[in-house]
């Protein structure tokens, strides 16, 4: 009869046991799963958003956004950490055998910019919403407007633009168009902002990713 009652007691406490460590193996299993799930992102209205829980900040960000610039050949100009503000140098439209480049997005831009003198400037503004850190994308573009210089006959054509002479081209501009040249604002290139903010959403996957499979091989 004791012998009963020990064996019995056993049991229960194998099971109690065995009951414990499954649900430890079923939390550790969540746990892993809530870790290894990718950031969230999103791209809505020219600006990318991202869950503050993802263990990237602003710095983090920012290092993202001047490597994605950085890979599209712009020169940064400005780059605040503080204020979450990232500003390039006015980029030149890629010509058509720079096939290498980015910055061209969609058939009219790539058009635009093989016919006329095109440039683009970024600005990226990095702020928080939320619980969310919210990155802002503003491309600005312009075109350059070169006056015609007034000839007196078909023979002088060769001098509209500039200082030149039927024997020899020259690219420096007679100074009156140097004067009246300027640059026209053509407002936001939406394209293009998507492509950057694409970009940067590839690169902060990326980024969490490495985070992740680091934090692994530590541990």
């Amino acid at each position: 009869m004791q012998k009963n009652e020990i064996k019995q007691d056993c049991n229960s406490i194998y099971r109690l046991c065995k009951y414990t460590l499954m649900m430890c193996a079923l939390m550790a299993a969540g746990c892993a799963q809530q870790n290894s799930a990718p950031p969230r992102v999103k791209v809505q209205d020219s600006a990318l958003y991202v869950e503050r829980d993802q263990g990237i900040g602003t710095a983090e960000l920012m290092q993202v956004a001047e490597d994605v610039l950085a890979g599209m050949y712009f020169t940064i100009e400005k780059a605040d950490v503080q204020s979450g503000l990232i500003r390039t140098m006015p980029l030149p439209g890629a010509q058509f055998f720079e096939f290498w480049r980015s910055d061209n997005v969609g058939a009219d831009n790539t058009l635009a910019a093989n016919l006329h003198t095109i440039r683009r400037t970024v600005t990226l503004d990095i702020s928080q919403k939320d619980e969310q850190l919210c990155i802002g994308c503003n491309v600005q573009a312009e075109r350059l407007s070169l006056p015609e210089r007034q000839v007196s006959s078909s023979a002088r054509i060769y001098g509209i633009f500039s200082q030149s002479s039927s024997q020899l081209q020259r690219l420096k501009l007679n100074p009156d168009q140097k004067n009246e040249m300027a640059w026209i604002d053509l407002g936001r290139d939406k394209q293009l902002e998507a492509e950057i903010l694409k970009r940067i959403e590839t690169g902060i996957v990326r980024l969490s990713n490495h985070q992740l499979q680091t934090t692994e091989s530590e541990t």
